[in-house]
């Protein structure tokens, strides 16, 4: 991550930190599930085309994602496929889960996303900025 990575029309460093919680905040991701789940999003990303850098569960009961992916690929998509997927596995895997939540659901349908570049804003207003004007 942070390199320059090029497409077929462009030449681009697209990175997300992305980070989503258990529902009801439920301590349930056990290193078991951990394990599993890490599993799980590394396929999904090589399935879907973007890669997955680092992934860290807190506190049993969320995940931070550092995902890298091609312009065409949205940050919404990336979070649907990662969370829709692991969770419908999760769930099936692991039926003991269902027990602490309800509803068939294991994550919070929300999510937390920032892009991470290798230049910072005020790098890239100050850039703008200064370019001459025809």
């Amino acid at each position: 991550m942070g390199e320059l990575r090029h497409g077929r029309t462009c030449v681009f460093n697209i990175n997300y930190h992305i980070v989503w919680s258990t529902k009801y905040r439920r301590k349930v991701l056990t290193s078991e599930i951990e394990t599993r789940l890490k599993e799980i999003l590394i396929n999904v990303a090589q399935e879907k085309g973007f890669e997955i850098a680092e992934i860290e569960v807190i506190t049993k009961d969320h995940v931070h994602v550092f995902v890298s992916a091609k312009p065409k690929i949205s940050i919404s998509y990336i979070a649907k496929m990662m969370k829709g997927i692991s969770g419908r596995l999760l769930l099936k895997e692991f039926p003991e889960i269902s027990k602490e939540l309800w509803n068939g659901e294991l994550w919070n349908p929300s999510y937390y996303v920032e892009t991470i570049g290798s230049v910072s804003e005020e790098a890239i207003r100050e850039y703008i900025q200064n370019q001459e004007k025809e």
